[in-house]
């Protein structure tokens, strides 16, 4: 459409003697336009659609109500019963118009973009391959506004004592915080209320007072309050995680961490061409400045020790010096446990990466003798050794552990049959084995009187060993120390009556 002033510039050169072919040319219009324009002595026409449908609104509000707010069933009825030929686009506009349309979403409230002001945090959940497995993961991301600047990090589970952690860490790494941070509804920080009435939990606002910034909930169903760190997880799921390769869940945070501080700190922001990493430069000095020591967050805990001096924490077995049977108050930091006993620090080990579990921890000056009272034992590797026998045998234990074959106790199962193959030579142990699987046998009293029937029939009297005096210092040994010891007492009985027999 030709704007007013330049359809009277048109009117006032055409009076002034101007041809139509100069004009056209001069304000690049078609001679067509322009002659046009001319008849019209360069007004603005007063255009008025003819068809435009008018519904009374009464109407409309009773078939809102009779059809529950369903729009395509008003539109049939208006069709149908009031022969109103009305377009479905045009039925929703006046709809949202007359404020009948209660599930359209309401913009939230538009916040200038101030440096220093804002930051916003978030959590998403993965499902991504770690190590070639799919394992369940969530993102937690810091977004200063501004200056578009990341803090990200990955963790397997979530809770209020690792948003205090997250958060200590990614402040520090900056070494700023902005006044306000914008955070959903959430009960990990959120006492009560919701949006502008929600009243945040008294051990989170006094933990956020320490770096000097208020946490603030927007409205519920509102979250392009915080677009920026929504768009930062889509960056994420099409930028970060595309054609990575994560060996473990370190490995996949120390990569998360170099992406989003270095790598997308230093690539320019589309459209605005901002470079988040000069723009935090700039944004430092209306940033708040952290102290220059804040303690980091810890959870208090208590703990009994065994009496081998070992307390159990996080599946994991932690020796403490010189006490036993005695309790230990606990402080677990984001990556290190202190033991405390009357106020006096006793050891302090630094935590395991995610999924080490069943493993004793002690000082690298001490070697206790004992292991915790309580510690599992794995049969990981008994098992891995019968595998390796024979395919008989690993047919077997796929039979043995088949969920329609209910064997019990997996690992005590294990260790009898490896007790069992410690006690047999080789050939008979495979005979033996394999008889169980014709039969399908699975409790572990019968398979030894199969083998013990199987010794009498033939003839596998097992060599005399030589016994090497260093054999306590192997590997076999120190792995095999925690199964139970063999019991002999049946051959030493099967081998007397043979004596017997060969001496009548």
């Amino acid at each position: 459409m030709i704007e007013p002033d330049k359809r009277n510039a048109i009117y006032q050169l055409h009076k002034g003697g101007m041809s139509l072919r100069r004009i056209s040319q001069q304000l690049n219009v078609s001679r067509h336009t322009v002659r046009r324009i001319i008849e019209e002595k360069g007004c603005t026409p007063q255009i008025t659609r003819k068809d435009k449908i008018e519904i009374d609104p009464q109407l409309l509000h009773r078939l809102y109500n009779e059809c529950g707010g369903w729009r395509e069933r008003i539109w049939e009825k208006l069709l149908e019963e009031e022969d109103i030929k009305i377009g479905y686009s045009t039925l929703t506009r006046l709809l949202r118009d007359l404020d009948f349309d209660d599930k359209r979403t309401k913009r939230s409230i538009h916040v200038p973009d101030k440096p220093g002001l804002e930051m916003q945090h978030d959590t998403s959940p993965y499902r991504i391959k770690i190590n070639e497995c799919l394992t369940s993961v969530i993102a937690s991301l810091l977004y200063y506004r501004y200056s578009k600047m990341r803090y990200l990090k990955f963790y397997p589970s979530f809770n209020r004592f690792k948003m205090k952690c997250f958060f200590h860490e990614g402040l520090t790494f900056f070494g700023y915080c902005g006044r306000h941070c914008i955070i959903d509804n959430t009960n990990l920080a959120r006492l009560r209320g919701s949006g502008a009435n929600a009243v945040m939990a008294a051990e989170m606002s006094q933990f956020a007072q320490q770096y000097g910034f208020e946490f603030i909930c927007h409205e519920i169903g509102h979250a392009n309050r915080k677009a920026g760190n929504e768009r930062s997880f889509y960056t994420v799921e099409s930028n970060f995680f595309p054609g990575r390769r994560f060996e473990s869940l370190a490995d996949l945070n120390r990569q998360a961490l170099e992406w989003a501080t270095k790598r997308m700190a230093q690539r320019p922001v589309s459209k605005s061409d901002l470079i988040p990493a000069a723009a935090f430069e700039f944004e430092k000095s209306y940033l708040i400045k952290l102290p220059s020591y804040i303690h980091p967050p810890y959870q208090v805990q208590y703990r009994l020790i065994d009496q081998y001096g070992y307390i159990s924490f996080l599946g994991n077995y932690y020796w403490v010096p010189d006490l036993s049977r005695q309790k230990v108050k606990v402080l677990q930091y984001s990556d290190s446990i202190h033991m405390y006993y009357k106020r006096k620090l006793l050891v302090q080990y630094s935590l395991p990466p995610e999924g080490i579990r069943n493993q004793k921890f002690t000082p690298p000056e001490k070697t206790p003798k004992h292991q915790p009272s309580n510690r599992k034992k794995p049969t990981a590797s008994e098992e891995k050794k019968l595998r390796s026998l024979c395919s008989e045998v690993n047919q077997y234990l796929d039979f043995a552990f088949n969920q329609s074959q209910k064997v019990g106790q997996k690992h005590r199962f294990i260790r009898q049959l490896y007790g069992l193959y410690q006690k047999l030579a080789p050939p008979l142990f495979v005979k033996t084995i394999s008889r169980a699987l014709t039969y399908r046998i699975t409790n572990p009293q019968t398979i030894e009187q199969m083998a013990a029937q199987l010794f009498k029939e033939g003839n596998y009297r097992m060599p005399p060993a030589t016994v090497d005096e260093d054999y306590k210092n192997r590997e076999a040994y120190l792995e095999g120390c925690t199964s139970d010891e063999p019991d002999l007492c049946e051959y030493d009985r099967l081998l007397e009556e043979e004596g017997i027999k060969d001496g009548q």
